[in-house]
């Protein structure tokens, strides 16, 4: 028999935006805004996600969620968090683009007064889904590092390591090379996020940008800003400061499991709408980049990382975690992944917290 699928833990990256610059010391970021692009991408990844977990035709459709396609989503079994940190709004509007896809208006979103008239919500029966952020003072679940001394610690140590400098070294013919297009901005290894962001920003926005750009110098800077990323956010200790970005997420994937797995509880969708970090540091948390490094590095716009809670069949009835992943729009489709070097395609929720415990 098949697993029955109880409910679902997705983590979002937000889709494209205007030039986002961190510190590269402290990683304090700056403020962004979303653009067209990045609502279309973020709604193309929610309408994917209703595709596979809500429509009454999959055979990954959630147990107890509707059946019908026009009935509006009772909001006690949908939580949404999106990070609110220096970005500015950015993660948010893609949370928000992401819902409209994955919750579309449906006419059956309406009210009957006492007077006998009906009213049916805006723009044909728009579903407003709650969405929490933090409160003001940082987001300490989804921007854990910023104004944390330990990981202002971390970076230093990676930066002053012999691996790092030696890599530096290496890149010095690249950095010579993209220096005139970078107006003023510092071409180190250090600062290579903001010299690749800016250069994807630009290729994407800037048609006369993009047509003086060299070929391959954007997936040069981007292997570069695969390698520093991976190694600030990264630890060989799952408990590891490297992994912070991943450690404070977790706690909340494992109570949210837990709750699912409860019968009397009405949870069944969980989405964290999030930027690149806590993936970097999760993949190494769930010890995929060893069978494939291409893990170890920045996933595209509107990613998603699915953690799938399945129950088995009778008489045993246990639940088992299957966790997947689309790296944005250039992938068509999930891919599963085998985490702690499992050889199936799901491991059983007490194992799966065990090893992260």
């Amino acid at each position: 028999m098949v697993s029955k699928v109880l409910g679902v833990l997705i983590l979002a990256r937000n889709g494209d935006r205007t030039e986002f610059l961190q510190d590269p010391y402290t990683y304090a970021p700056s403020f962004t805004e979303s653009t067209p692009l990045g609502a279309a991408e973020s709604f193309q990844l929610g309408s994917y996600l209703r595709s596979t977990y809500l429509d009454s035709s999959s055979p990954l459709h959630i147990l107890d969620m509707p059946l019908d396609p026009t009935h509006p989503i009772p909001p006690n079994q949908v939580h949404i968090h999106a990070k609110s940190g220096g970005e500015g709004a950015a993660i948010f509007d893609s949370s928000i683009a992401l819902l409209q896809g994955m919750f579309p208006p449906t006419p059956e979103n309406k009210i009957f007064l006492a007077n006998g008239s009906t009213v049916v919500s805006p723009l044909g029966g728009y579903q407003y889904v709650p969405v929490e952020m933090a409160t003001e003072g940082g987001d300490y679940v989804l921007e854990p590092w910023v104004d944390c001394a330990a990981f202002k610690k971390r970076v230093s140590e990676v930066y002053n390591s012999a691996e790092f400098k030696q890599t530096a070294k290496d890149a010095q013919h690249f950095f010579g090379s993209v220096h005139d297009y970078m107006f003023g901005r510092p071409t180190t290894l250090e600062n290579i996020w903001n010299v690749y962001d800016y250069l994807n920003t630009q290729l994407v926005h800037n048609q006369t940008f993009a047509f003086r750009l060299p070929p391959t110098m954007l997936e040069q800077a981007r292997g570069f800003a695969n390698y520093k990323e991976n190694a600030v956010f990264s630890d060989k200790d799952v408990g590891g400061i490297g992994n912070i970005a991943g450690r404070t997420i977790l706690s909340h994937i494992i109570k949210s499991l837990e709750r699912i797995a409860f019968d009397d509880d009405p949870l069944r969708v969980l989405l964290m709408e999030t930027s690149y970090q806590p993936f970097i540091s999760l993949f190494h948390m769930l010890d995929v980049v060893s069978a494939n490094p291409a893990f170890a590095g920045i996933p595209n716009y509107a990613s998603a990382l699915s953690f799938e809670l399945l129950r088995g069949p009778a008489p045993e009835m246990r639940d088992f975690v299957r966790i997947k992943f689309k790296n944005g729009t250039h992938d068509s489709d999930f891919q599963t992944l085998h985490v702690f070097d499992h050889y199936e395609d799901k491991l059983p929720v007490t194992e799966f917290i065990y090893r992260l415990e």
